[in-house]
């Protein structure tokens, strides 16, 4: 296997968990990402020397951890090319923000509207809409992909309809690894009248993602799938659509005056922030924000891509595997998704993880996808810039071992 030249090979060190476990092969990058020495520290760094609930207090120490969240806030909206920091909503994950725009935005929503998403995308935005749909009286449908996960220009213009109201779709699919053209999906989508919304959850990690040039409404990303710790996460929103939406959560913080009979709102982007946030979690982001931008975005996606061709060529090697998807190694995005002949899924993940071998089995939460491409489950190995080529390698490996393993004589 032909070696991989680039600046970032020490990157690995940069992670305790690859130092306390030195042969460890983490391949579950679409589940959750590592954590570096940098995002660890800013987090303790908070509680030690920070902690204070933000937002609340007159007293020195509020006012710092209030000034370390909300340049948090400013760090994510340079990241994605927000116009302002006020367009920034932290949440828990990117489940949170989905369901924060089904519930608000959702309100404006009636009987007979059309809600349209595609077949590939992961529950989290896939149940939201099918609540939403349940409460509001509007029609949920479903764009269908092929083989390869493709949707076409074509078959997107052919489902919208005047009474098209909300698009979502994920850019990156979490199964697949096919990247949807988003900036088109979300032009056609205002043509008709229409808001879009991306689930970047896979996508703002590993590609460049600007959501002034994507021209989408909402999007919504996980700071645990791009190195942050757990239990943060963003909704950005073009601020005009954000102020007209009612808050998804009340309570302390987003409230600007209350009385026995009512209550209103706090300006954007607080309106959406109820209870006592999770400024240790938006420190963190920001510190992880920090560490793609001093190691270099750019480098960061060309280590992955070059990772990426390595692992289809050592999968396509393996007798009996067969890759969903496409057959070229670029439109997988460092996501890969397999079966072995024979073999079930959950048997192959206990022995890669017999092999120190960490990979995802089962249907990724993406049945609808699985039904679509009628497999119940499948294996996914997927990439991050730390992976090593020997990672690879040993995956490959273990692979060509499995079936003799479980007993077929080759």
């Amino acid at each position: 296997m032909e070696r991989i030249n680039t600046e970032i090979m020490n990157i690995r060190n940069d992670f305790p968990i690859f130092r306390d476990h030195p042969s460890l092969v983490y391949l579950d990058n679409a589940a959750t990402t590592q954590k570096p020495s940098c995002v660890i520290e800013a987090v303790r760094r908070f509680y030690e020397t920070e902690n204070a609930n933000p937002l609340r207090g007159l007293y020195d120490l509020a006012q710092r951890a209030t000034a370390a969240y909300e340049e948090s806030r400013e760090a994510v909206a340079g990241f994605i090319g927000a116009a302002s920091p006020e367009e920034i909503i932290f949440t828990r994950n990117a489940s949170e923000s989905l369901n924060l725009v089904a519930y608000s935005y959702g309100t404006f929503l009636k009987e007979g509207d059309e809600i349209l998403i595609s077949v590939m995308e992961h529950h989290s935005n896939l149940i939201p809409w099918q609540q939403l749909a349940e409460r509001s009286g509007a029609l949920l449908k479903f764009l269908e992909c092929d083989a390869e996960g493709r949707i076409t220009e074509e078959a997107f213009r052919a489902a919208l309809t005047p009474k098209t109201r909300i698009v979502s779709m994920t850019q990156i699919s979490n199964v697949l690894g096919v990247r949807g053209d988003i900036k088109t999906f979300a032009r056609l989508a205002h043509e008709a009248g229409a808001v879009f919304v991306c689930d970047g959850a896979q996508s703002v990690p590993h590609i460049p993602v600007n959501v002034r040039d994507l021209d989408v409404d909402f999007l919504a990303f996980s700071g645990h799938k791009m190195l942050a710790p757990m239990g943060i996460g963003v909704l950005y929103g073009k601020k005009a659509l954000l102020e007209k939406m009612p808050p998804f959560l009340t309570g302390g913080e987003m409230i600007e005056y209350v009385t026995r009979e009512s209550s209103t709102w706090a300006e954007l982007p607080h309106k959406f922030e109820a209870g006592t946030v999770n400024a240790a979690g938006a420190v963190g982001l920001r510190a992880a924000i920090e560490y793609y931008n001093r190691t270099g975005f750019d480098a960061i996606v060309k280590r992955e891509e070059a990772l990426g061709e390595l692992a289809f060529d050592a999968l396509s090697s393996v007798p009996h595997l067969h890759i969903m998807g496409s057959d070229q190694a670029k439109e997988h995005n460092g996501i890969f998704s397999f079966s072995l002949d024979g073999v079930h899924p959950h048997d192959i993940a206990e022995i890669l993880n017999a092999d120190g071998i960490c990979i995802r089995a089962g249907h990724h939460c993406a049945q609808v996808l699985m039904q679509h491409m009628k497999t119940p489950s499948t294996v996914r190995a997927s990439l991050a810039f730390y992976n090593r080529e020997e990672d690879i390698e040993r995956l490959a490996q273990s692979l060509k071992t499995v079936r003799r393993r479980m007993g077929y004589v080759e």
